[in-house]
């Protein structure tokens, strides 16, 4: 196990390296911070423009710019922000916490509500309540999570008024997020599990479990759900990446304080060390959440470990 982690841990540099090497040549292909800076004052010179590249290391070629960038990695110093001269590391503390929570309630909730509804489909398939659940949960992929967050704070806010309709106030400010982004997850995860399940249910050890008179619920959770996690535990951590990749119209509809919106106002601010620094930090966090995934399969079926 220990050489399989450190092999991982050798592929995630690679990967880090890569992501932040083509984040770091594509946002240079938007335009000049320095325009932005000024705000397209008419009566700035190009000496002017000229000096403020200068004063944010931008005159450097792009490659001196980038090695800079990886030694800052190492220290955890990812540069100051040009919008505002703070501390990109501490722009990252604030928001990360946000987005992890809300990541990882909406994972929860799906989880909660996508295994029992998958097994009871697989359970009973062919009759209406695998039809039900099967239509409910095309009902929901079809959802758009903008116009489901929308509809939300419609009902829940302005209509209902019984939660806030933006920011991170309290426990309630969870509500309506985490369900937008777990409505999607939930509807993928149901027809993900009633699939796996139906397999397993097929196969040979099941039929000998009934045989000997175990019931029905122990062939079920011990035996048949066990072996059909895998496929489960696999999209989970690959729906990760894509929950941090999704956040980002969540967390501007919900004025989160989160990742999402810090990436967002750097790509319009051209904030180089900004997205820079968060594109790192969501990197590494994926590559963890995989490395994680990879190391439960070995805990689910002993056989993968034993590999």
């Amino acid at each position: 196990m220990a050489g399989f982690i450190l092999k991982r841990l050798l592929q995630a540099i690679f990967v880090v390296l890569a992501v932040t090497l083509i984040v770091s040549f594509a946002i240079r292909l938007t335009g000049d911070p320095a325009v932005m800076l000024v705000g397209g004052a008419g009566s700035v010179t190009e000496q002017d423009l000229q000096n403020i590249r200068q004063s944010l290391g931008l005159e450097r070629p792009f490659f001196v710019q980038y090695l800079s960038f990886l030694e800052g990695i190492l220290t955890g110093d990812f540069g100051k922000s040009f919008m505002g001269g703070t501390p990109v590391s501490m722009l990252i503390a604030r928001a990360l916490p946000a987005t992890l929570l809300l990541a990882f309630a909406s994972l929860i909730v799906s989880i909660i509500l996508s295994v029992p509804l998958g097994i009871y489909a697989a359970v009973h398939r062919g009759r209406w309540p695998d039809q039900m659940i099967r239509i409910l949960s095309l009902v929901g992929l079809s959802f758009p999570n903008f116009w489901l967050a929308i509809m939300l704070v419609l009902l829940f806010s302005i209509v209902l008024g019984i939660l806030p309709p933006s920011g991170m106030e309290g426990p309630e400010s969870f509500v309506m997020p985490a369900l937008t982004m777990a409505t999607i997850l939930t509807a993928t995860n149901v027809r993900l599990v009633r699939t796996s399940m139906l397999e397993t249910l097929s196969q040979q050890y099941i039929m000998v479990a009934r045989s000997k008179g175990l019931r029905d619920r122990v062939v079920l959770y011990k035996h048949a759900l066990r072996n059909s996690a895998i496929p489960l535990v696999t999209y989970i951590g690959l729906q990760f990446g894509g929950l941090i990749g999704g956040i980002v119209i969540v967390e501007r509809v919900f004025n989160w304080p989160g990742m999402g919106t810090l990436a967002f106002d750097a790509i319009s601010n051209r904030d180089y060390p900004v997205l820079q620094g968060t594109i790192t930090v969501l990197a590494l966090f994926i590559i963890l959440i995989n490395l994680l995934i990879d190391i439960a399969y070995g805990l689910i079926d002993p056989r993968i470990r034993t590999e």
